[in-house]
């Protein structure tokens, strides 16, 4: 067996994994970004798992200053401050490394790339295959027939195997050695080594291609002449001194004793402990085994599965939240339990119970209700049974017998408690248990107070399972549905398996906590100041929802089948066309294979860029730009476009469609986005293409329930726009709103200074990019590449839309200030996003943080609007018992199932409604539609 080691260069590798998380960090109960601990310790446990070396070791930098530092005072000096997350998580990355009793080296005055050199070289010497574990394109000059560069895996690409076979391709050199000659030329801003200035990459591989070494380059300046010459000249002390910088040392004081890297045992109490401590539920149990439990620090203990990130089919209501699937909030102390915490847990099991218990409850202004069902789709279970609480430490259980007719018998003695209008309904994700009890035609006519929605308003990045809220909350682990029935799986067990005394404690449990956990979170609210938008908007949006859900909506079949056949038949079309254009048969769907064929056999771009992994990116940003210039790569965009469309869209349809109603149904998720906008999956409603006509063909399949009624679309116009001029108060913006005259033109007339009957149709395309694009901080970078124009324009539009709009400048710059100062942003009803990133020294975090600060207050305004749009709409098409219902919601747009009867009175209540929903300085416009489907519609 061959003895490999693997040497890993720590900060490169937590860099990576800091900022490749970056747009959707992990942060846990206590705050904390573990988006470095976590990505770190996924890549050494894979690389361990899959490489199987036989030796490893971990170097790190230190802060003492190193010879090049005395060498070149500003070595490193533009280096931006690691953001702070990153610096706080270096010393659980260590004991983790400790944990996984890995050797960590570190030396004074050498960096982790001088260690790792050095105990390289010393390592192959003694017969090892050795790799370097490194995104750093500087190890390419210390690789040799037995030392590789082990690149890791990143943005879904694998990991690289780089040998000096790799290097000399990658950078056209005969030697590696020559890697520090083009480092001495082109220098690395990274590391502010300043090599020759205005020789770039391409530059110095060709120079070196012709003079071999950077010391002959230097003493051929003369001959190279002209303007490159001069450069050459001029920079030559300072491409020696970039030369010495960039050479990796490998004499450092360390000596490779193997028997000091062998792999070892980990040692899983200290990394419990961590994983415990940074909240690494699924990666602990990955590494440690089901045995690891993230709740309590004792693996012994029982702990719940989350309920709403990962849904137990059979098993408990669900949102079935894909964000929620690693709960990064897991891993809290939770020292109380069931078996330690006095309780009283009653079962009703017979109509007197039953009555008695009734008669209890309806003695109390709040209740705390559940449900147990058979699965997770509420469209599509049965009820297995309730519980009930009303005060800590004491609930009651009622088991609902299978059978409609024998459940409704059950649920009829607790028709009192349902219609009590002054009793408040306490749950957590009520919206789930009341669509349960509305498949038995009962629902809920008090107030509610959701605790998962409570917590969302508390925290909005945060997760939100009852069991971790339990733990964070109340310290309390409760029972684990796997005691019950199973590990999640094809084997799970059923509640209608479970014996009754199980069931009563495990189901009282939870009516018990969360009881508890809404005490907790009522202080909370009202300290955080986010109660208005709690009790005005969140919690009676659940009742609109669960109504929505229940209707749920027709899909047309044939359409789907007559479309899915039209796209295949389009599909080969397209496909055979690229074959036949490209004069070769490969397989469409490789990226690699694609690349080969357009940027080598066809020479489409001679710039062409690769990705990290050799290959030549082929992503449809890339090929957009090339789609004007070749027929080929329009006919790759338009077979991508359809086999998306077919696969996710148009087959999966049908395949959604609930057996009972014949419908689909889409499930809402109230507490994901940040913004405060709903989200949906099963189909995700908000993913439906509309922006290509092949796109907007899939809403042809939505259609009426019959033949009398019809769709209708009702759509905020431009709302985003019309709330920024309304918080910002430019007075320009706010004007050309209340005089009707449409913004974007109003934009580029002002932009490019003409006037409004001389806009054309292309300035008024860029006027609109600059629209939406400012309030998401786009830069006249990003401003070019989504025009195609020249930067210079792009900063041009820019600067003036500043300059026509100065008021939404200063709007810009004071959110920023107000989330510096506060540590949040806000909407106009108060719904607020914690921004703990503002203040951070590290400009690209500090950006990220800044952009949210401007345009959350955009979103979440115009989320609340649109939700008490639907508050309103829904209570007036009660009152005035409408047959026609609310069906979707989709971005600012409202589906209904109109009956034809009803469309005279409808279509102004829903106009109605959703203008004065948050009354604003402007106008506040919706457009209205009808038709057979509804894309008609719309």
């Amino acid at each position: 067996m061959s003895k490999k080691l693997f040497l890993l260069d720590a900060m490169a590798l937590i860099y990576r994994a800091y900022y490749a998380l970056i747009r959707s960090p992990r942060i846990t109960s206590k705050g904390r970004n573990t988006n470095a601990q976590f990505g770190f310790t996924s890549t050494l446990f894979d690389l361990i798992n899959k490489e199987k070396p036989t030796h490893i070791a971990v170097a790190f930098d230190t802060h003492a200053p190193t010879e090049r530092h005395t060498d070149f005072v500003d070595y490193k000096a533009n280096r931006e401050e690691a953001p702070e997350d990153l610096l706080d998580a270096l010393p659980d990355i260590k004991k983790i490394i400790e944990g996984f009793n890995i050797p960590v080296l570190e030396l004074d005055g050498y960096e982790a790339d001088d260690i790792i050199g050095t105990v390289a070289w010393q390592a192959a010497a003694q017969g090892y295959e050795v790799y370097m574990v490194t995104p750093d394109k500087d190890y390419g000059q210390l690789v040799k027939d037995n030392i590789f560069i082990w690149k890791p895996p990143y943005q879904g690409n694998k990991e690289e195997i780089l040998g000096p076979k790799e290097i000399c391709a990658k950078w056209q050199i005969k030697d590696v050695h020559q890697v520090i000659d083009i480092l001495g030329m082109m220098g690395d801003a990274v590391d502010n080594i300043p090599g020759i200035p205005g020789v770039g990459e391409k530059t110095a591989m060709k120079l070196l291609a012709e003079y071999h070494s950077l010391e002959n380059v230097l003493a051929n300046a003369d001959k190279i002449g002209g303007k490159m010459g001069e450069k050459i000249k001029a920079g030559a002390e300072s491409a020696i001194l970039s030369k010495k910088l960039a050479t990796i040392i490998t004499n450092v004081p360390v000596e490779f004793h193997e028997e000091n890297y062998c792999i070892k045992e980990m040692q899983k109490d200290v990394l419990s402990e961590i994983f415990t401590e940074l909240e690494f539920k699924s990666l602990g149990k990955r590494i440690l085994g089901e045995g690891f439990n993230a709740l309590t620090s004792d693996p012994s203990k029982p702990v719940q599965q989350d309920l709403f990130g990962n849904a137990i089919e059979g098993a408990v209501k669900t949102e079935a939240v894909a964000e929620e699937s690693e709960g990064p909030q897991f891993g809290l102390q939770a020292d109380k339990n069931i078996e330690n915490t006095p309780h009283e847990y009653h079962l009703s099991d017979t109509p007197e119970k039953q009555q008695e218990l009734v008669n209890i409850l309806l003695t109390h202004a709040e209740i705390c209700f559940d449900t147990e069902t058979t699965g997770t789709d509420a469209n599509n279970v049965e009820l297995v049974g309730m519980s009930f609480a009303c005060k800590p430490g004491e609930a009651w259980y009622v088991p609902v017998p299978t059978g409609r007719d024998q459940a409704l018998a059950v649920l009829s003695i607790f028709k009192p408690l349902f219609d009590a209008m002054d009793i408040t309904f306490i749950g957590q994700n009520l919206k789930y248990d009341m669509l349960v009890l509305k498949w038995y035609d009962y629902e809920i006519k008090g107030k509610i107070f959701d605790t998962m929605l409570a917590h969302y308003l508390i925290e909005p990045e945060g997760r939100r399972s009852m069991d971790l809220l339990s733990a964070q909350y109340l310290q309390y682990a409760p029972v684990s549905i796997e005691t019950l029935i199973g590990k999640k799986g094809k084997n799970q067990g059923n509640m209608r398996d479970v014996e009754i005394e199980k069931i009563k404690d495990y189901a009282a449990e939870d009516a018990d906590i969360t009881l508890q956990l809404k005490e907790k979170f009522l202080p909370i609210i009202d300290a955080k100041e986010v109660a208005n938008v709690f009790y005005d908007v969140e919690n009676p949006l659940v009742k609109v929802l669960v109504d929505m859900e229940f209707e749920g909506i027709a899909i047309d079949h044939i359409t789907l089948s007559d479309y899915s056949r039209q796209l295949g038949e389009d599909i080969r079309r397209a496909e055979e066309s690229v074959y036949e254009q490209a004069g070769v048969r490969f397989n469409l769907g490789s990226p690699k294979q694609l690349g080969e064929v357009l940027f080598e056999k066809l020479q489409l771009d001679p710039k062409a860029k690769k990705t990290r992994t050799g290959q030549y990116a082929t992503g449809e940003d890339v090929l957009a730009k090339l789609a004007s210039k070749s027929k080929i790569v329009e006919d790759i965009l338009i077979y991508r476009e359809l086999s998306k469309l077919k696969s996710t869209y148009v087959d999966a349809l049908p395949l959604m469609v609930n057996p009972r109603t014949g419908r689909v149904h889409t499930s809402y998720n109230q507490a994901v986005a940040v913004t405060g906008r709903l989200s949906s999956n099963n189909p995700n409603l908000q993913n439906i293409p509309i922006r290509t006509e092949r796109g907007r063909e899939v809403r042809k399949a939505f259609v009426p329930r019959n033949a009398g009624y019809t769709l209708l679309s009702a759509d905020y116009s431009q709302i985003e726009l019309r709330i920024i001029a309304a918080i910002s108060e430019d007075e320009s913006m706010i004007s050309a709103f209340q005089n009707g005259i449409d913004i974007h033109t109003a934009t580029a007339a002002k932009v490019y200074g003409v006037e409004l009957s001389d806009v054309t149709s292309d300035m008024r395309r860029n006027a609109k990019s600059v629209n939406f694009g400012i309030i998401y901080g786009q830069s006249a970078f990003g401003l070019s590449e989504n025009l195609g124009i020249a930067r210079s324009e792009a900063k041009m539009l820019i600067d003036n839309y500043f300059a026509q709009y100065p008021a939404i400048k200063e709007y810009m710059e004071k959110q920023v200030t107000f989330a510096q100062t506060t540590g949040y942003v806000q909407t106009q009803l108060g719904r607020k996003r914690w921004l703990k990133d503002i203040n951070s020294s590290n400009a690209v975090v500090r950006g990220y943080a800044e952009r949210n600060a401007i345009n959350m207050p955009i979103q979440g305004t115009a989320a609340d609007m649109i939700k008490l749009a639907m508050i309103s709409i829904h209570k007036e098409m009660k009152q005035q018992n409408f047959k026609s219902k609310m069906l979707l919601q989709v971005h600012d747009e409202l589906v209904f199932d109109a009956h034809v009867d009803e469309l005279d009175r409808l279509k102004p209540l829903i106009l109605d409604c959703m203008k004065r929903a948050l009354p604003l300085r402007v106008p506040v416009e919706a457009e209205i539609g009808t038709g057979a489907n509804w894309l008609e519609a719309h």
